[in-house]
């Protein structure tokens, strides 16, 4: 466990479970050993601190590529702690650029670590769940490991967008764990991709009971349009 997030777990973790009390469900599912890929609704910023709070092992989280290279002394300081907690790098404009991401996070998750990756590729901006992207299936099928669907609730109201920090006494907060979806030995073509995503979806869905949307999440800063086709 990088010793960044090692002091993290010792500091952070426990000021968050007594000062926000998550309620955790599910826990059993988490693997002990062994490589996986939790794969969970988006929501806030908040969803990887609680995430990280109630899983006992290090988690990998991907991270925006601009984050780790910003100018100055804020842009050195997000590199350090992004580094320092074994965050994978993505770049989000696609591309060989984007694989790269893909090439740091199979060897890890073959080597046993975990990784986080948030299949709808961006925070809700309502509320709602949306579509998912196959790279979190993608990852699995070539890695070998399972998928760990993850159900946040409760941590928009905690930390709603453009809020810098949680907020105590302004939401109860749950983390639920689903069983293990072991796709081994599937097809990686497109349409496998895409029907295994979507059980992936339906089964974030089913911890959270959110409303459903089959189509991609917009671009902050963009309101979403009934009606409006999503990327195929």
């Amino acid at each position: 466990m990088p010793l960044l997030y090692t002091i993290g777990k010792l500091t952070l973790a426990p000021a968050l479970r007594l000062g926000f009390r998550p309620t955790v469900e599910g826990l059993e599912y988490v693997p002990e050993t062994g490589g996986a890929i939790f794969a969970g609704n988006h929501l806030s910023v908040a969803d990887e601190l609680f995430l990280g709070t109630t899983v006992p092992r290090h988690l990998a989280f991907w991270a925006k590529s601009e984050y780790f290279k910003g100018t100055g002394l804020k842009g050195r300081f997000s590199r350090f702690v992004l580094t320092g907690l074994g965050a994978i790098p993505v770049e989000r404009g696609g591309g060989r650029a984007a694989l790269s991401a893909f090439d740091a996070a199979i060897p890890a998750l073959r080597a046993g670590d975990l990784v986080v990756v948030y299949p709808e590729g961006t925070r809700s901006p309502d509320g709602r769940l949306y579509r998912g992207r196959t790279g979190a299936v993608r990852l699995a099928v070539t890695a070998g490991v399972p998928i760990i669907p993850v159900g946040m609730i409760g941590t928009d109201k905690v930390q709603p967008i453009g809020a810098r920090m949680p907020r105590p006494l302004t939401g109860r907060i749950t983390v639920r764990f689903g069983k293990p979806l072991d796709f081994t030995g599937r097809s990686d073509d497109r349409a496998s991709l895409r029907a295994m995503t979507d059980e992936v979806m339906g089964e974030i869905q089913k911890l959270t009971g959110q409303e459903y949307v089959p189509r991609y999440a917009p671009a902050r800063g963009r309101p979403p349009a009934d009606g409006e086709p999503g990327a195929v």
